[in-house]
């Protein structure tokens, strides 16, 4: 099993100036207290990341930031995905992946192809890729689920897909999903809400938004679960449950980003066609924040 990945993975942000640009600063001063406590691994350029409003540029100089502020202690993973599998393999071979341990490519959205299209387009990209592969599954955003049966069948065909994200906030998919695939292919949880029975049934682990702000609870609850012990992981996940459900109440990433917000971590903004959290979203955030301990 390809332990480097097992645990917890975030998720980031990328925090904006009040002029839209990146505020590199605030984006190390966040890689920084996550590694400190206790995150496995950090994801970078994903949905949380609004890698849609993300230039090429910025993108390059998103990964220098975290390359450089992360300095190897813990693994990286780069989001490279989209509906045009030519301009993803184009964009595979462009891009310096020596400091990555895995891309994170989410299955073609709007297109809507078949499972059998869903299949071919992971394998162009498989075999375009000189690392490993990270499948990310999210039927509420690309409006078509990748079956489990696609997914176990790349699994078993491809060495260098290693792993699937699977958001599809359903039980029962995740279930079949670690009943079916190989021995060594890790099931991780996309959904916040539903990551610790996921890890509890099986599951290798999650790749979080809400950890990046509460990483040491989050990434305790975490391993606790993958130890088994239940009772203690579930005391912090009942800690945490009211904010899991907070940020993803409006829209990701301005939940998150409203929470960096009241921790004092980076601003509120978004780039359009996403708005900040609204003051009745923030005011919850923000109480929960000044009471949690």
């Amino acid at each position: 099993m390809n332990s480097k990945f097992v645990g917890t993975g975030v998720a980031l942000v990328t925090p904006f100036n009040s002029d839209l640009s990146i505020d590199h600063e605030a984006l190390k001063n966040i890689v920084e207290f996550n590694i400190e406590n206790g995150t496995d691994y950090l994801v970078i350029s994903g949905t949380t990341g609004e890698s849609v409003t993300i230039s090429r540029q910025e993108k390059k100089d998103i990964i220098k930031t975290i390359s450089d502020a992360n300095n190897g202690r813990v693994p990286m993973v780069l989001g490279i995905g989209g509906n045009n599998t030519a301009s993803i393999i184009e964009e595979i071979k462009t891009t310096d992946l020596s400091e990555m341990d895995a891309i994170l490519s989410v299955a073609p959205y709007y297109s809507k192809p078949t499972q059998e299209g869903l299949y071919q387009h992971f394998k162009a990209i498989s075999e375009a890729c000189p690392i490993d592969v990270i499948l990310y599954n999210v039927p509420g955003r690309t409006s078509k689920n990748m079956e489990p049966s696609t997914t176990v069948r790349l699994a078993k065909d491809f060495k260098n897909i290693i792993a699937v994200k699977e958001a599809g906030n359903n039980v029962a998919q995740y279930l079949q999903l670690i009943k079916d695939k190989p021995e060594d292919f890790l099931v991780i949880s996309g959904d916040d809400d539903l990551a610790l029975g996921v890890v509890l049934a099986g599951g290798a682990g999650v790749i979080s938004v809400i950890g990046q702000a509460f990483p040491k609870p989050f990434s305790d609850m975490i391993r606790l679960g993958l130890q088994g012990k239940a009772k203690e992981a579930y005391n912090l996940h009942y800690k945490l449950m009211d904010v899991i459900g907070y940020i993803f109440e409006e829209n990701n990433p301005a939940g998150i980003k409203a929470v960096f917000e009241a921790l004092s971590l980076c601003s509120d903004k978004v780039r359009l066609p996403l708005v900040p959290a609204s003051l009745q979203l923030k005011a919850k955030i923000e109480r929960f924040v000044r009471e949690f301990q």
